[in-house]
């Protein structure tokens, strides 16, 4: 197809960077056309963490899917050595994003939700390494379904879920760029365009959120990101804020179903404070003092903002092991799990 339009052909890096901008710019676009749809169809929702409750469209996470899918099919019309490649993380982000979409609309139970998240990774299993082991392959849809549930659990607040998903798009995309593996940068760079343009809208007055369709997608993109360009290890430091609330939610309260959350409170000032009992949870660790939704926002994003350039960090150390021997030795031992 490149042929047929006499496409030059470029820089991995600099498709990249294309595919990041129009992803951007289309759902920029498509983002208040989206908004005026979700409301007239009355799919919105009340925004709890404000004294007027205003009502707030949901599902907005339909926009980063559609920025995503036109920067991904750019890449590939740009980069068709990697079409088979991309299409298998395309196919991967659009089952999940549908299986999001019907927990919008009909609410899914944990169990159900794992299982088909589970089923949406298993296209992975053709992108993976040929040598690779069983074991190695059985944990590719386990760890989509993990990563997935990682990222929808750490929301509630404007602009938490995006914000921490362009912080991980963006660390994962520089990590790409430092290990030389340019090809994976068109999935990171399609994902973080379509994340900030969403950014805009679901910032701290949101006009709109993202849903599980838009949650969900984010630790798939993560998943799949990680498996393809073997950065698993830089990977799970990125999320550890998500798998820290993950930990304490689990800890305190086990396995529970969305109606069974109680949301957090809003004091007469217009601040959060947490509830006096129920589980636990990185949002209420932040909340030990009564605090703004915005500036509770920033904290955590903070918070991923220093794992992320912690996973950064360990992806200069592993390119710098390329020339020292010591170092080669003790990084490789994560080469033998792929055999088993």
């Amino acid at each position: 197809m490149a042929d047929l339009f006499f496409i030059p052909t470029l820089p991995l890096i600099v498709i990249a960077l294309i595919c990041g901008i129009l992803s951007f710019g289309l759902t920029r676009w498509v983002m208040p056309i989206l908004i005026k749809r979700l409301e007239k169809a009355d799919i919105v929702g009340k925004d709890i963490h404000k004294s007027l409750k205003p009502i707030v469209a949901e599902m907005g996470g339909i926009g980063i899917l559609f920025g995503f899918i036109i920067g991904m099919f750019i890449g590939i019309l740009l980069f068709p050595t990697l079409e088979f490649e991309l299409l298998i993380v395309l196919v991967v982000i659009l089952l999940v994003g549908l299986i999001g979409i019907v927990d919008d609309l009909l609410v899914l139970s944990s169990k159900e939700k794992l299982l088909l998240l589970f089923l949406a990774g298993i296209p992975l299993w053709w992108a993976a390494p040929p040598e690779v082991g069983i074991l190695y392959l059985i944990f590719i849809p386990i760890a989509v379904s993990i990563c997935s549930n990682l990222t929808n659990m750490l929301a509630g607040l404007n602009g938490i879920e995006s914000g921490l998903g362009v912080i991980a798009m963006a660390s994962l995309t520089v990590s790409c760029i430092i290990l030389g593996k340019y090809d994976v940068t068109i999935v990171s760079m399609s994902m973080l365009g379509a994340l900030i343009a969403f950014l805009i809208f679901n910032k701290h007055p949101a006009k709109v959120f993202p849903g599980d369709t838009g949650t969900l997608i984010i630790g798939a993109a993560i998943a799949a990101i990680a498996f393809i360009g073997r950065m698993k290890l830089i990977a799970f430091i990125i999320l550890i804020p998500n798998i820290i609330d993950a930990a304490l939610k689990f800890y305190s309260a086990g396995v529970m179903e969305r109606q069974q959350h109680k949301p957090t409170q809003l004091n007469d000032d217009g601040k959060l404070v947490r509830p006096e009992h129920g589980f636990k949870s990185m949002i209420r660790f932040v909340l030990r003092k009564p605090i703004k939704e915005e500036n509770a926002v920033r904290i955590i994003w903070g918070i991923g903002l220093i794992f992320g350039i912690l996973g950064i960090l360990v992806a200069i150390l592993i390119d710098l092991s390329s020339s020292n021997h010591l170092l080669a030795q003790f990084i490789q031992w994560k080469d033998f799990f792929y055999h088993l």
